[in-house]
């Protein structure tokens, strides 16, 4: 199982934002691209459970692929 989760930095907001499809309900932010994956670890594991994907005696690998976006303005004087 492969879940695709997409990431984008919000520059007003200073965090990343994760979002998926796959996963019904994710929805999340940090400051970090590196917190984001780890908070990602378990909300994904928890959302799959109660929206019944997998059960919750499941033993085996979730994986997730995470794609994130980030502009960023070079200001020229």
């Amino acid at each position: 199982m492969i879940f695709k989760v997409q990431a984008f930095w919000d520059a007003e907001a200073e965090v990343w934002v994760a979002t998926s499809e796959d996963v019904l309900g994710l929805v999340t932010e940090a400051s970090t691209i590196e917190l984001l994956t780890q908070k990602l670890r378990v909300i994904i594991l928890e959302l799959i459970v109660l929206n019944q994907i997998v059960s919750r005696d499941y033993v085996g690998s979730i994986s997730f692929e995470l794609t994130s976006h980030r502009q960023e303005l070079i200001e020229v004087a």
